[in-house]
């Protein structure tokens, strides 16, 4: 971020320091010169608002690229940046559709019940009564994988499998998707299981204006009872730049008429929904608050009315690591009673964990329910998840010290010439800070103190910066950038 009045500064400041009719030395003459080279080099690049965009998105190897054959040198450097971002992006939409973009979800139900439900009174005389069974009633897998055929089509296969209190059954689905237009796709979609007959969908999608959207989705289900139709409409239309609103129209199995308002900023999340259908009618709104953190952290909490009752939903999601997420939802409801709901998104796997604690209200369901996974979860980053990603690092940063130790080797070189170089120039800045009564550097070191006695034994990994800073020192002052170490 150097402006060009700071690059004409350091550069002249450099010069001076580095010019090798300074140095009488030949060892030192040699290394001024070398040196030397290596400032005019850089002043070069930095000084040309061209080369200096290209540096700072391809570094040196953006230089040497001969014909440039990325983009044309003449443009300015927005252009470079803005041609760049749009190379990445093709190539990242390119990436994606080779792959197969696998998504799956694992779902286990947990039955805790006999936690807080159970009467002691009637497990008196019961062998082994004393401990709370907890047991897995349900268990969901789902899978599905993409495969580009052309630019235009792809096909996606899916399957499932699913099992409750001993019994369940599987499904699978293939779709042939179509990109007809820039505006709109099409998707067949044919499937088969064991608990249902074949089934046939057809699913268009296409944009009815910049701001609004329509799909429809046709399905019809062969079973021994016949063919059972069915109908899915969502119009959807943009309010304003983070806002949808959608209608929603499903005839056929459970018809019902949806309408929902999103809103999403970067900082919330806010749904408000209504349905009226056979069974299910409900008002539903819903709230999520996004922390501006490392971390990623939200806050939610929702609440939902209608003729099954009414849910009262809040939770909290955290990023746990690159590329997982994990979250804890707490639902108290009448007469669904409360639930503990932990789900693990790990790329583009998600596993999810409903643990079921009580049918009634019950204080203390809520209280643990809520209490419990943030005990658990703060132990476990404390003990587990930052040593283990410490640990992480320390090994990447240990494997790129040994794969670079020869270019380590010569910046450290480099270094110490430099410190050599400047000896003379410090030892005029401190005689000119001594006259004016101005800022010396007595002593400063840069690096990782070990000060533990557990610890002793580790490598000291700290440098004598007295030099280079005394060097920086200009009229009773030191300047470090935010660039600094």
């Amino acid at each position: 971020q150097a402006s060009q009045e700071e690059l004409k500064a350091a550069y002249r400041r450099l010069c001076m320091l580095y010019h090798p009719d300074k140095h009488r030395d030949p060892e030192l003459k040699t290394q001024a010169e070398r040196l030397f080279n290596l400032v005019h080099q850089a002043y070069e690049v930095l000084s040309d608002p061209q080369t200096r965009a290209i540096y700072d998105i391809y570094g040196r190897r953006g230089l040497e690229m001969e014909g440039w054959e990325v983009v044309e040198r003449k443009r300015t450097a927005a252009e470079i940046r803005e041609e760049f971002e749009r190379l990445q992006r093709e190539r990242e939409e390119r990436r994606l559709q080779q792959r197969t973009n696998p998504k799956g979800t694992i779902s286990v139900g947990i039955d805790a019940t006999d936690l807080f439900d159970r009467y002691d009174e009637e497990y008196e005389d019961v062998p082994g009564s004393s401990f709370p069974q907890i047991e897995i009633n349900k268990m969901h897998i789902s899978q599905s994988i993409e495969a580009p055929l052309t630019s235009t089509d792809t096909a996606i296969l899916s399957g499932n499998l699913s099992t409750q209190n001993g019994n369940g059954g599987g499904s699978i689905n293939l779709a042939l998707r179509r990109v007809t237009s820039a505006k709109g796709w099409g998707e067949l979609e044919f499937g088969a299981g064991d608990l249902h007959g074949p089934l046939f969908g057809l699913k268009i999608f296409r944009n009815l204006t910049p701001r609004c959207f329509i799909t429809t989705n046709c399905a019809l289900q062969f079973s021994s009872r016949g063919v059972r139709p069915g109908l899915t409409t969502v119009l959807a239309r943009n309010l304003d730049k983070n806002t949808m609103g959608y209608l929603q129209w499903r005839w056929g199995l459970q018809s019902a008429m949806n309408t929902s308002i999103v809103r999403d900023t970067k900082t919330s999340h806010f749904t408000v929904a209504m349905q009226l259908g056979i069974p299910h009618s409900f008002m539903m709104v819903s709230y999520q608050h996004k922390f501006q953190d490392e971390d990623q952290t939200r806050v939610k909490g929702s609440l939902k009315a209608g003729f099954f009752g009414t849910i009262v939903e809040y939770g909290a999601e955290r990023k746990i690591s690159r590329h997982s997420v994990l979250g804890a939802t707490v639902s108290v409801g009448v007469p669904q009673g409360v639930s503990l709901k932990i789900k693990l998104n790990r790329a583009s796997q998600t596993y999810f964990f409903p643990v079921h604690l009580t049918d009634q209200l019950l204080p203390s369901a809520v209280f643990y329910a809520t209490v419990g996974p943030l005990v658990i979860y703060f132990a476990m980053h404390r003990l587990v998840i930052k040593p283990y990603l410490r640990a992480q690092k320390e090994r990447e940063l240990e494997k790129q010290r040994e794969s670079t130790a020869s270019d380590i080797l010569q910046k450290k070189q480099e270094a110490e010439a430099a410190v050599r170089l400047m000896q003379e120039s410090v030892r005029r800045i401190i005689e000119a800070e001594e006259a004016r009564m101005g800022l010396i550097v007595v002593n400063a070191w840069y690096g990782k103190f070990v000060n533990d006695n557990s610890r002793k034994n580790e490598k000291v990994k700290v440098i004598d910066v007295t030099v280079p800073l005394q060097c920086l020192v200009k009229d009773s002052k030191l300047i470090l950038t935010e660039a600094s170490k």
